[in-house]
């Protein structure tokens, strides 16, 4: 697996309020409300309250801002698969992990995850992320045949379909689920992994097998 291109740095000089984090995150609103080919620089200038040369400051252009946003989201997607939790124990127990920390990184990066999930693949960039998206998705299809065959998965259930199922059950967050005061991500995910995997675990004997 390849190594996703590493965050740039905020704080760079620059209108004092105006590092790069704050202006990623602006445009990551725009993109999503106007969508990316109708945002124009100018719209993100007059939104900020700076003019469009205050933007070029930091980046070449509102293609740049895509692509360090949907890193941003593939990024911590990707650190998911390299916790200790997705790599060891049975298949099962390693896909629930999976699923239940992705819900606690959509939450945290909710407006990068949600436009991660809208591009099209209309561009360079947003075909890159959509490769990258399919090789998460990849993963996830493999933990689930490793399931299957470690004779985890109730019968009749098909592998090539679960990680389409499950993620977009985890996706769809992105629809209807506006942060609460008192609501915690480890709530959220907990109630997402209940409901997902009730009926997917074989039981044997009368018993859910919850792993070795």
């Amino acid at each position: 697996m390849t190594a996703l291109p590493a965050r740039r740095p905020s704080g760079l000089p620059g209108r004092p309020g105006y590092d790069l984090d704050s202006l990623l995150s602006v445009a990551v609103e725009v993109f999503i409300e106007k969508g990316f080919d109708s945002a124009s620089m100018e719209t993100l200038a007059s939104r900020l309250g700076i003019s469009k040369s205050s933007i070029y400051h930091h980046v070449s252009g509102k293609t740049e801002l895509l692509q360090l946003a949907l890193t941003r989201a593939l990024n911590a997607l990707f650190a998911v698969l390299a916790e200790p939790g997705t790599g060891t124990g049975r298949a099962m127990d390693r896909l629930e992990y999976v699923v239940h920390r992705s819900v606690h990184v959509l939450l945290d990066e909710l407006p990068y995850v949600t436009l991660l999930l809208r591009v099209r693949g209309n561009t360079a960039v947003e075909r890159r992320a959509l490769t990258r998206r399919r090789e998460f998705d990849s993963f996830v299809t493999n933990l689930a045949v490793s399931a299957a065959e470690e004779g985890d998965l109730a019968t009749g259930v098909d592998p090539a379909l679960l990680g389409r199922l499950i993620f977009g059950t985890v996706n769809s967050l992105i629809e209807w689920y506006r942060p609460r005061t008192g609501e915690s991500a480890t709530e959220l995910a907990d109630a997402v992994v209940a409901f997902t995997f009730e009926g997917l675990r074989r039981r044997h004997g009368g018993y859910q097998i919850q792993g070795s």
